[in-house]
């Protein structure tokens, strides 16, 4: 198994502790599956459409709980399936855990699984909690899957969220970020003068302003038409959002239950020793929902700038987002070491260098 040394498992870490066994694979990890401090989980050969969300709770297990009124039908995915919008999937993965009692784990979806609306959560026998996988775990892996705005076509392989092993306290206080954050800026807004706010983690504010007629940010159209997820680059974007331009106000509305996709003002940069996630900040600020995925790899925005995109949905009540409003917050997180290989550096990454940017699924905006 991997050395002791604390904090999130870098690649290398995480290969050996497939070789070890505690991560169990269905054959060779495929190409990119893993990544400088994750691993990409992957889609097995059917998906359950489940009545409602649900946790199976302490003792009980996922399947325990599919023999019950809570499933629907069964669908194979070995030729592909739809997913339709507004309906909820349980889908077994093809790895499964069997942890050192010392080593947790949590998941997060993957950023292009975000951007297109698709809520994914990871489920574990005797779960109390999403997304969190206990120290010394020994099961399998599902992915609960909840398309919101666009339907989607998946199918065995597919990988829509991944996974981040870690032993022992990993987190950076305030204080331990700051001490970073002077040595070396972990974010800045260009074109400014101010500093980054670190306050519970490094604080993220939206862009919304900008030239007459600049894009912002896009708003999801209802009713387009199926995003394959495992074909990149051929959607016209046209077809699925619609442009937001800055106004004089550096405001917008959020309409209920819609998605948008906007971007931080912050320019990021996650060390080459560090990981960070973003997470919503107190729902009691405002009436919207920000960011579904949230890992960081080491080296992003290292190289060349790169902005957060926050993945925003409205609540129950329309909403006024004012530029600079506070969004988000970025928490970092220790490696146990140092990846030999960074997020954008050969490795092909889809969003080094971001500005606002939709999913890989779609062609460059030329509207």
């Amino acid at each position: 198994m991997a050395g002791q040394d604390q904090g999130v498992f870098t690649a290398e870490a995480i290969d050996r502790a497939i070789s070890d066994g505690a991560i169990r694979l269905a054959g060779r990890a495929g190409e990119k599956q893993i990544q400088p401090s994750s691993i990409d989980l992957t889609l097995g050969d059917r998906a359950y459409r489940i009545r409602a969300s649900f946790l199976p709770g302490r003792g009980r297990t996922v399947g325990e709980r599919l023999k019950g009124d809570l499933r629907m039908h069964e669908l194979p995915l070995a030729e592909g399936a739809v997913l339709e919008r507004g309906c909820v999937y349980l889908v077994p993965l093809r790895e499964r855990l069997s942890l050192p009692e010392d080593v947790a784990a949590a998941a997060n979806p993957k950023s292009s699984t975000g951007r297109i609306d698709v809520f994914v959560r990871l489920v574990t026998d005797g779960g109390t909690a999403f997304e969190t996988v206990p120290a010394g775990y020994d099961g399998p892996l599902y992915a609960e899957i909840s398309p919101r705005t666009f339907s989607i076509v998946v199918r065995t392989g597919s990988t829509l969220n991944q996974l981040r092993l870690k032993r022992g306290a990993a987190w950076l206080d305030d204080a331990a970020l700051m001490q970073r954050h002077d040595k070396s800026p972990l974010a800045k807004v260009p074109g400014a003068d101010g500093g980054a706010v670190i306050s519970g983690g490094l604080n993220l504010t939206v862009q919304l302003s900008g030239r007459d007629g600049e894009i912002i940010g896009y708003r999801a159209r209802r009713h387009a038409g199926l995003i394959d997820v495992d074909r990149p680059g051929t959607l016209d974007p046209a077809e699925f959002w619609s442009p937001i331009t800055a106004h004089r106000s550096g405001s917008i509305i959020l309409d209920p239950d819609e998605f948008y996709i906007l971007a931080s003002k912050e320019a990021l940069s996650v060390p080459p020793d560090l990981a960070a996630e973003m997470v919503a900040i107190d729902p009691l600020l405002g009436e919207f929902r920000v960011h579904y995925a949230g890992f960081f790899d080491p080296g992003f925005g290292c190289t060349v700038p790169s902005r957060g995109v926050l993945e925003v949905r409205g609540h129950d009540a329309p909403f006024v987002l004012e530029d600079g409003q506070l969004v988000a917050r970025l928490v970092y997180e220790r490696l146990a070491g140092t990846p030999q290989r960074l997020y954008g550096a050969d490795l092909g990454s889809n969003y080094q260098g971001q500005g606002l940017k939709l999913s890989k699924h779609f062609r460059e905006w030329r509207g």
